[in-house]
C-alpha cells in the first residue's frame, strides 16, 4: 500500500494491536511505523471538538426571548420540529443550517474546522505553522516557521506527551506575525481570496486600490479586520449606517456638526484632491478652531464611514474621492439635523 507512518491521536493507541494483527492477516507487507500524538484540548478545558460550534449556537438562541423560532428555521432550510429537536440537544443541524441562523443572529460562533479561520481571515501559513506546533516541538524558541523550515526540522521523536492547549490568543499572534511578514504579492492574492469567498463588498476593487488598502491597514491581525475597516469605501453613500453613539459623541456634542459643514465646503474647493492636501487643511482648521485634529476629523470620519473608528483619515478620504466624500457628508448633515429636530 505505501504506507510507511501511521500518526494519529493517543485516543487510537489501544487500537494499534488489533489492526497490526489485521494487516498482518491481510498479508500486506511490512508494517508502517506507529506513532500516537497527544490531545488537543480546547480554552475550556475539554477536548476541541467540532460540537463547540452548534453548542454555542444552542446557548445564544435559548438566551434570546420571544424568538421566532419558524422564522429562524426557515434561515436554516430546516423545520421548525429540527429546531426545537437541536434546542433540546437531540440532535444537530448540518453546517450551513448553523452558519446561516448564527449570521441571522449576529452569534460569532468559535472556529473549529478549517473553513472556520479562512472566513475569520486567518493565513493558511498560519494554520500550517500554528496546528504543526500541537503536539510537537521543533526545539530552541523560534515558533514563527514556513512549511519549508518545518518539513526540514520534523523529527518524530521530538513528539510531545503532554496534552497541547489550543490557545487561540496565540494563534491570532502567529497570524499577525505571518501578515506582517508576507510579500505584498502573497497578502494581496489572499486578501482577493478572501473578499471573493465572503462576497464583501470590497470584491470590485482593482488591484492597486486592495494594496493601498492593505498598506493604510498595517498591523492587522487577520485578513477579516481589513475587510471590515476598508468596506465603507465599497458601499453605496445611501448604504452607510450610522453609529448611535458615534453621532451623539461626534456630531451632536462640540459643535461636531457645525465643523463637518466647514470641512464639508473646504473640502468641495479643493482643487486636487491628494492625501497631502487634505491633511493640511484638516490641519490648518484645527489650528483655527484653537482643538485638537480630532475635534475636525472625527466628525468627516463618522460622516463617511458611520464610526469613530477607519483607516488613517487622510488616505481613506482621498481613496473615497472628492464626489462620494461630499455626498456622504450631505447625507450625515440632512439624516443627523432630521433626527435632532424629532
Amino acid at each position: 500500500m505505501g504506507v510507511t507512518h501511521v500518526i494519529r491521536g493517543q485516543e487510537h493507541l489501544m487500537n494499534t494491536p488489533g489492526q497490526q494483527e489485521l494487516w498482518r492477516a491481510l498479508g500486506l507487507g511490512e508494517l508502517p511505523k506507529y506513532a500516537h500524538m497527544s490531545v488537543t484540548v480546547s480554552d475550556t478545558g475539554g477536548k476541541l471538538s467540532k460540537r463547540e460550534r452548534p453548542k454555542a449556537l444552542r446557548k445564544a438562541i435559548k438566551a434570546v426571548e420571544d424568538i421566532d423560532l419558524e422564522q429562524l428555521a426557515g434561515i436554516g432550510d430546516i423545520t421548525v420540529e429540527e429546531v426545537n429537536s437541536f434546542l433540546k440537544g437531540k440532535t444537530t443541524p448540518d453546517i450551513p443550517a448553523i452558519d446561516a441562523m448564527a449570521k441571522h443572529l449576529g452569534i460569532k460562533l468559535p472556529e473549529i474546522n478549517i473553513v472556520d479561520f479562512f472566513n475569520s481571515g486567518y493565513l493558511p501559513e498560519t494554520m500550517v505553522n500554528f496546528l504543526a506546533l500541537l503536539g510537537w516541538n521543533p526545539g530552541g524558541d523560534r515558533e514563527i516557521m514556513s512549511i519549508e523550515e518545518l518539513i526540514d526540522c520534523f523529527d518524530l521523536a521530538r513528539l510531545t506527551k503532554a496534552n497541547s492547549l489550543f490557545d487561540r490568543e496565540k494563534l491570532l499572534a502567529f497570524n499577525t506575525e505571518h501578515i506582517r511578514q508576507a510579500s505584498d504579492e502573497k497578502l494581496l492574492q489572499h486578501f482577493k481570496d478572501y473578499v471573493g469567498a465572503i462576497e464583501s463588498p470590497v470584491i470590485g476593487a482593482d488591484d492597486e486600490s486592495l494594496e493601498k488598502i492593505i498598506e493604510i491597514c498595517a498591523g492587522a491581525r487577520t485578513l477579516a479586520d481589513i475587510e471590515r475597516k476598508s468596506r465603507f469605501l465599497f458601499l453605496g453613500n445611501d448604504q452607510i449606517v450610522y453609529d448611535d453613539k458615534a453621532v451623539k459623541k461626534v456630531l451632536l456634542k462640540n459643535d461636531g456638526l457645525a465643523i463637518l459643514a466647514i470641512v464639508r465646503d473646504k473640502l468641495a474647493a479643493m482643487e486636487q484632491f491628494t492625501v497631502e492636501n487634505i491633511e493640511n487643511m484638516l490641519r490648518s482648521l484645527a489650528e483655527e478652531k484653537q482643538v485638537g485634529l480630532g475635534k475636525v476629523a472625527q466628525p468627516l470620519r463618522v460622516a463617511i464611514c458611520g464610526t469613530t473608528i477607519s483607516p488613517p483619515i487622510f488616505d481613506s478620504v482621498q481613496m473615497l474621492g472628492k464626489e462620494n466624500t461630499l455626498k456622504r457628508i450631505d447625507n450625515t448633515i440632512r439624516i443627523v439635523k432630521a433626527r435632532v429636530q424629532t
